[in-house]
């Protein structure tokens, strides 16, 4: 009897999954283990000898200026937690549970918090509030006849650092607490109110316990943020005339280097970025609820009445703030001479224009590196992304977990902190990175990959392994499954995730300040550069074209139809 098994396409593909696991396994290593040994590994090094020593971690509890950069960064990162919290949670049960008009038009203005690049709103308010050249401090002294040097707001100071850096970091407090609370189900609600529990009540007994754990995990990510960031802080605390710590690690790479230092003042900053992801996830994963009984109902939308206008101008002056005057301070900075000069016709310009795109030698090379990363670093996310989420979730390989832990390992790693290591890892004679456009893919990949794989492993879990293991029945291998089978499938989530890591790498600042040098030039350190000479108008022009290619690719994500209307939030 002969077999018709060929013809039925039944013959045994060549099963590469364990050659892949190895790769994949070697390649996050690389990524993320390299350089946090070279971390470490420097930390105890001598920067004038080379031996082995402390003296670096004695400098950490012994130079003041040190103490001062950490102590200053904690209580800059936990006002910024607080305030991002205090003004999130009641704009987020604004738009969730009540008839606020104009819901989703604040949800897409607050989205637009989110793609705007934390550095560049920085730069915002310099426009709207330097003590001296700022538009609310020229109007001011307009008014009232003052003379220059009199102002009514300062951004260069530490509580003026704390407000724009939460402005820029509120989205995530609410956008984890709007998601809660469109899940709290009615059902609990309207047993209150049949219990007599007035609206207030139900909202302080029964409402807020449910939605705090999500409170408290969005305050410790905005703290996190604060925490870790470069951009901002280097543009308002520097002027002010005082570090934190990613600026103080930023000043120790300044001739004459001392590198040691540096590493051992990095390690803290990554304990501490570790033990407050941890205390997230135990936030998120110890609370629940369960409604027995069939489908709980829609979510209760309260009625404003009287309290609506009240509503109204607390949505709009928090918009305002965080959307409608920095970007109205960017454009018009950017079609007008001076900063200080009126919104007019005699006053519109396009000098700034012509040269930023014509006359400044660095801005093609910059849109190009940044624009070549940007497609590289998604592209290769991505397909890494795919194929690691397709080995854990499906547990193809035993110990595949291993790869998930790699791949996501580096949300933990402060971006000045990843610089630091990258710098420390592949800056020697051995690699020669330094100065090419290798070094900032191999950051980027390392920065991006807990983003992609994260988009990737949650689209997986939502595919049942039947239709894979159908394809296994006829023969086919596992990649080639997953080539012809899963993918297809996911191609919505593929693209999403591609968009998502092209928006994170184009905008990211606190590593590549380290690993940039004037060949590999980023639009982001372009930016950097050009606020430190004070050229506003082409930081602003160089702003736009940043901010109209993350808008387009979020555009691109929600909006062609092979996506399926998919969500994606980008980073702020």
């Amino acid at each position: 009897m002969t077999s018709n098994a060929p013809a039925l396409g039944l013959r045994r593909g060549i099963d590469l999954s364990w050659p892949t696991f190895a790769l994949l396994t070697l390649v996050l290593s690389v990524l993320v283990i390299l350089p946090l040994f070279w971390l470490v590994y420097y930390s105890f090094r001598n920067d004038a000898g080379g031996g082995f020593t402390f003296d670096n971690f004695v400098a950490l509890v012994a130079d003041p200026t040190l103490l001062r950069a950490y102590g200053l960064a904690i209580g800059m990162a936990l006002g910024v937690g607080v305030l991002a919290c205090v003004v999130a949670t009641p704009m987020a049960w604004l738009v969730s549970r009540t008839d606020l008009p104009g819901r989703r038009l604040i949800r897409i203005m607050v989205t637009a918090s989110f793609v705007t690049p934390p550095f560049l709103g920085a730069i915002a308010y310099e426009i709207i509030a330097a003590p001296n050249s700022g538009i609310v401090n020229v109007i001011y002294r307009s008014i009232f006849g003052l003379e220059r040097g009199a102002y009514l707001v300062n951004i260069y100071t530490f509580t003026g650092l704390v407000f724009a850096i939460a402005c820029f970091t509120f989205p995530y407090v609410f956008t984890l607490v709007a998601n809660a609370l469109d899940r709290v189900p009615s059902d609990l609600e309207d047993a209150s109110s049949i219990l007599g529990g007035k609206a207030m009540t139900t909202l302080r007994k029964v409402t807020i316990p449910l939605v705090l754990p999500a409170m408290l995990a969005g305050t410790l990510i905005a703290i996190l943020q604060a925490l870790t960031m470069f951009g901002s802080p280097a543009i308002l605390a520097l002027p002010a005339g005082f570090h934190v710590i990613t600026t103080k690690i930023w000043s120790l790479f300044q001739f004459p280097p001392r590198l040691g230092l540096a590493a051992a003042a990095a390690l803290p900053l990554l304990i501490i970025t570790v033990i407050l992801l941890r205390a997230q996830k135990q936030i998120l994963g110890r609370k629940g609820y369960t409604v027995l009984g069939g489908k709980s109902g829609t979510p209760r939308i309260v009625a404003l009445g009287p309290w609506k206008w009240p509503a109204i101008a607390f949505v709009f002056a928090v918009l305002s703030l965080t959307f409608i005057f920095p970007y109205a301070a960017i454009i018009k900075t950017a079609f007008t001479t001076t900063v200080g000069d009126s919104l007019s016709f005699e006053n519109l310009t396009l000098r700034h224009w012509n040269f930023v795109l014509f006359e400044f030698s660095a801005t093609q090379l910059a849109l190009r590196n940044t624009f070549l990363l940007g497609f590289a670093t998604a592209t290769i996310v991505t397909a890494i992304a795919v194929v690691v989420s397709y080995l854990v979730t499906r547990r193809s390989v035993p110990g595949s977990g291993f790869l998930g832990v790699l791949a996501t390992a580096p949300v933990a790693i402060p971006g000045i902190v990843l610089g630091v290591g990258l710098f420390l890892s592949y800056a020697n004679p051995t690699f020669q990175l330094y100065g090419t456009l290798w070094i900032l893919l191999i950051a980027f990949m390392t920065i991006e990959m807990p983003a992609g794989y994260q988009q990737m492993s949650s689209a997986f879990s939502g595919v049942h392994p039947e239709l894979e293991e159908a394809g296994r029945i006829m023969g086919a291998s596992r990649l080639r499954t997953l080539w012809d089978i899963t993918a297809p499938l996911l191609r919505t989530s593929v693209v999403a995730a591609w968009c998502f890591v092209f928006v994170g790498t184009i905008r990211e600042l606190s590593a590549t300040i380290l690993l940039t040098t004037a060949n590999t030039k980023l639009v982001s350190v372009i930016i950097y550069d050009l606020n430190e000479s004070g050229d506003l108008g082409a930081i602003c022009v160089l702003g736009i074209i940043l901010l109209a290619a993350s808008f387009a690719v979020v555009f691109v994500a929600n909006r062609v139809p092979v996506l399926g209307g998919s969500q994606m939030n980008a980073r702020g």
